[in-house]
């Protein structure tokens, strides 16, 4: 689904990533850990594609619906999400004034139009904005809100994780979705996160600094990121060893 070939990227022309090469294959879940500054965060925005992460060398390719594999890095960030890539962020933003049924059904249906399909109409959207709000807690109160505003830690994450139901990707790379959680919320997320994305036609790439979450989402893959490139990879135990001996150790 995703192959990363030898890639380089620059922040303000800082060298962050240094040759990472990675391949995601339908059907796994894959989790990214490794030090502050190793890069994992700037993975994430590049395969996103925000602006001023700027790829220098390598490549990554996505695959379409037939397989055929398609070029990420050329295409632009709405492009990516209509092809199927939902980036889950470390620090959800605040949408002043725009209310969250507003923004998940417009871009739903950007998608959808960008997909060929027809729009949904409003009953069928909050039909299925109840259905994943429920899946993680969520009360539909809280979609009627402004985007993430006056919402806590673990409110945001779970928020996000409603938009990532309802937008149905193929591949969520989520950055340190744990991050501010407690121990219930995280619970939930993780339920979420299985329940939307552990499917055989879907993928996901989880980005964290610590075991805890991966007790609730189980990887098939464990990679340590350090100094810009992938140093080891393994099972699920790789992340228990880590938490074990630290990063130093594993990445020396």
């Amino acid at each position: 689904m995703l192959k990363i070939d030898n890639l380089h990227a620059t922040v303000a022309d800082k060298p962050i990533l240094k040759g990472l090469s990675l391949a995601i294959n339908a059907g796994e879940i894959h989790a990214i850990m490794g030090p502050n500054g190793a890069g994992k965060s700037t993975l994430s925005y590049v395969l996103g594609g925000r602006p001023g992460y700027e790829v220098t060398e390598g490549s990554a390719t996505f695959a379409k619906e037939d397989g055929e594999a398609q070029d990420l890095l050329a295409m632009d960030p709405h492009e990516r999400a209509a092809a199927g890539l939902f980036l889950g962020f470390q620090y959800p933003v605040e949408i002043p004034g725009v209310s969250n049924v507003q923004f998940l059904r417009e871009s739903l249906n950007a998608q959808r139009k960008a997909r060929g399909q027809e729009p949904l109409s409003g009953g069928d959207f909050l039909k299925l904005a109840r259905e994943k709000a429920g899946l993680l807690k969520l009360d539909m109160d809280m979609l009627k809100r402004p985007v993430n505003v006056g919402f806590s830690g673990g409110e945001k994450k779970r928020n996000e994780m409603v938009q990532m139901g309802i937008l149905d990707p193929k591949l969520a790379i989520l950055d340190e979705t744990d991050s501010g959680l407690d121990i219930d919320a995280l619970r939930v997320v993780g339920d979420g996160i299985n329940a939307i994305m552990r499917r055989p036609d879907k993928a996901v790439l989880l980005i964290t600094h610590y075991q805890r979450l991966l007790d609730y989402v189980q990887p098939d893959f464990v990679h340590v990121l350090a100094g810009g490139r992938i140093v080891k990879s393994g099972g699920p135990e790789l992340a228990l060893e880590l938490e074990r001996e630290g990063y130093a150790e594993i990445a020396a």
